[in-house]
């Protein structure tokens, strides 16, 4: 045994001899005082906190702004008997209350301006208040009153922890028995496949095919046809009404049929009537009953200034092509989106799962250390209190273990949810296993080509390039609009007739009544010897006129009967203050999105900027981590040995320890994180689709 150990132990027994003439002290304080004194450690030696290891908020009085370890809280716990543990009540102090304070732990002296707080022996539960310290930094304005209470709630003060095994590690709803490998090509697929957004962008993008087909319908020709049976009955109001009865009657069947439509170019409209009646009437002079009208027209209108080279149906086709444009980006975009999440929460889940083994390799260690401590207890060279310090040690383990545990079960879900078609898919009942191994390498890349790159694929500039272009669209439309309007209206029509005669002679109701008086006149100029009077003349119809409705479409057919019309429609506002203003609006909205054009591309520069500074960051930090990992493993071995030869202490090996399973977990952080900038980077870039070799197609 060496030099150093001999003047320990005489300090401890000496120490022991003051102790037993002052006052009895507890065997823990004893040990602990042993364990501290044979280490060459002092007590008031404060640990750095870690992250798997987080200072306790109680268990311990106050000692100034500094944060102790939970093994060293345990240790100044069993130190200190008047600090009470945690849910349960405090004990009665052996030393009677005016022996002086334990002087291994000096508390911090107050400022001048507030006095240090008083026992109060009346406080609830015995208990002594600590001495006020410094105040907290920015809270010199919040006043400090030594007397104040605050009636806090107590947490679950007689809580117990139960005695028994600890749940297994599985997570809710997992078969651990199922496991399914998969790839990040395979996450990338079945997210582009069953992702809901992605099925909802696909959806907007056949939409707005229907759209871009409607505005094409507007040339699409139209037919109406109107047939009806009419009898209409005319009172006769005149001696030539052709009728005897009183009215004239007159009954048919009428229709009219159409097609009409509107020409792609130069913004013309057209129309073809066609008539077929048949018309039956008792007036006296009709000469053809019943009556087959047919006629056959044609007609067009031409805008000469508005209208002629744009209008407003050219102009809902080309803003639904655009539209179209723009759905086909945003379907990319969001495609883009789902890759660079699905690939994050990949590697998220890789974390996840390495991190719950760091952990469990964590609780393995200290198992292994605490049955080494044990060991050298029996064999008389630690403490006894060092076995409840590797106790503590586990336990603190073992709460990373079960964290670890949740952050996988909570990073699974998430990427069930990006691949999930549904929330019955098998998927979420079997264990996600990913299988590609991070990459350690960054790719090469500089800030000229990744400019280059992002502002030829980002699909935000595509939507801003066609932003541009349907406000020129509209510009095109608001100019046509300030036109004057001047229309060329033509028509071309050809009629059809023809029917029965009322009469084989074809004589005319107005001179057959006179026939009897021509008959009786010719007789006497007979007798007299004068010329009778001339017969007058029978107009006869044509013979095409003659027939039914055949013959009637035959005569329209041989274009025997014609007319045209030629004209000008003119539309002159006198001063079109509307669509001068509208023109104006289109102009100043074309300034508005180059506005907006320079601020994305700016953006698109600090995003790409930002990207490949995280890129060289997790690059730098991934080398840091494992330069500290393989550190932290050589100090945890060397601080053993140490231990072994009695020149270290259980503390120090703790948090050795500690330390080893920390610069894990950062070097496994580190090493996602490189692969997650990598990610960011391509979205950065605009070029995920490529580098993860997906083709799209949403037509």
């Amino acid at each position: 045994m060496s030099t150093r150990n001999h003047k320990s132990i005489l300090s401890l027994l000496t120490l022991s001899l003051f102790v037993a003439q002052a006052a009895p002290l507890r065997a823990q304080e004893t040990a602990r005082f042993a364990g501290s004194m044979f280490s060459g450690q002092q007590t008031t030696q404060q640990p750095a906190p870690s992250s798997n290891n987080p200072p306790p908020a109680t268990g311990a009085p106050a000692q100034g702004p500094q944060t102790a370890s939970p093994t060293q809280s345990q240790t100044q716990q069993s130190a200190n008997p008047a600090a009470p543990a945690q849910g349960q009540q405090p004990a009665q102090p052996a030393v009677p209350p005016t022996a002086p304070a334990d002087t291994s732990l000096p508390a911090p002296q107050a400022p001048a301006q507030s006095a240090p707080a008083q026992p109060q022996p009346g406080a609830p539960g015995g208990q002594v208040q600590s001495p006020v310290g410094p105040p907290a930094p920015g809270r010199e304005s919040v006043p400090v009153t030594p007397d104040a209470r605050l009636n806090v709630p107590q947490v679950a003060p007689d809580f117990r922890a139960e005695e028994g095994p600890f749940p297994a590690l599985e997570r809710v709803g997992v078969d651990m028995g199922e496991q399914r490998a998969l790839s990040v090509r395979e996450i990338i697929q079945m997210a582009l496949e069953n992702n809901k957004d992605i099925e909802v962008a696909r959806e907007n993008v056949r939409a707005a095919e229907f759209d871009l087909q409607a505005a094409r319908g507007v040339y699409d020709p139209r037919f109406q046809t109107n047939s009806y049976y009419e009898r209409t009955e005319t009172p006769a109001a005149s001696f030539l009404s052709g009728t005897s009865s009183g009215s004239v009657t007159q009954t048919g069947f009428f229709s009219t049929s159409s097609v009409q439509g509107l020409t792609p170019r130069a913004g013309g409209g057209y129309r073809v009537d066609f008539v077929n009646n048949r018309v039956t009437t008792n007036n006296l002079f009709a000469a053809l009953n019943p009556q087959y009208p047919t006629s056959l027209t044609f007609s067009y209108t031409q805008p000469i200034f508005k209208g002629r080279d744009f209008d407003q149906n050219r102009r809902q086709i080309e803003i639904a092509k655009k539209n179209l444009s723009l759905t086909d980006v945003q379907f990319r975009q969001r495609a883009t989106d789902v890759i660079i999440a699905a690939q994050r929460a990949y590697w998220d889940l890789v974390y996840a799962l390495r991190n719950l083994q760091i952990q469990r390799e964590a609780v393995r260690d200290a198992r292994q250390q605490l049955e080494h401590n044990r060991r050298l207890v029996a064999e008389g060279m630690l403490a006894p209190i060092d076995v409840v310090a590797a106790e503590a040690q586990i336990s603190g383990f073992e709460q990373s273990v079960y964290s670890a545990l949740d952050d996988v079960g909570r990073a699974e879900n998430n990427l069930k949810n990006l691949v999930a078609e549904n929330r019955a898919a098998p998927i979420w009942n079997v264990s996600v296993v990913p299988v590609d191994p991070v990459d350690l390498t960054a790719p090469a890349a500089n800030l000229a080509d990744s400019m280059q790159a992002a502002l030829k694929n980002r699909p935000e500039l595509s939507s801003s390039d066609v932003a541009r272009e349907i406000n020129e669209i509209e510009q095109r439309f608001a100019q046509e609009q300030t036109k004057p309007q001047v229309d060329l209206v033509a028509s071309y029509g050809m009629i059809g007739l023809a029917g029965p005669q009322t009469s084989s002679t074809g004589a005319n109701p107005l001179t057959a009544q006179n026939a009897q008086i021509r008959q009786r006149i010719n007789e006497l100029s007979g007798i007299a010897g004068l010329q009778p009077l001339p017969e007058p003349t029978v107009q006869q119809l044509p013979g095409e006129l003659v027939g039914g409705e055949a013959q009637s479409l035959t005569n329209l057919a041989l274009n025997r009967f014609t007319n045209f019309r030629v004209g000008v429609t003119v539309n002159l506002p006198f001063r079109n203050s509307t669509a001068k203003a509208q023109y104006g609006r289109t102009l100043v909205d074309a300034e508005r999105i180059r506005t907006q054009r320079e601020q994305l591309e700016q953006l698109i520069q600090v995003d790409v900027r930002n990207a490949l500074q995280q890129l060289h960051t997790s690059e730098s930090r991934l080398r840091a981590a494992a330069s500290a990992r393989s550190a932290s493993e050589q100090q945890y071995a060397s601080e053993q040995r140490k231990l072994d030869a009695g020149q270290s202490t259980v503390f120090l090996v703790l948090e050795r320890q500690t330390q080893l399973a920390t610069a894990r977990g950062n070097e496994l952080r580190a090493q996602t994180e490189l692969n997650k900038a990598i990610a960011e980077l391509q979205r950065a870039t605009g070029n995920a689709l490529e580098q993860n070799r997906v083709e799209i197609r949403v037509r």
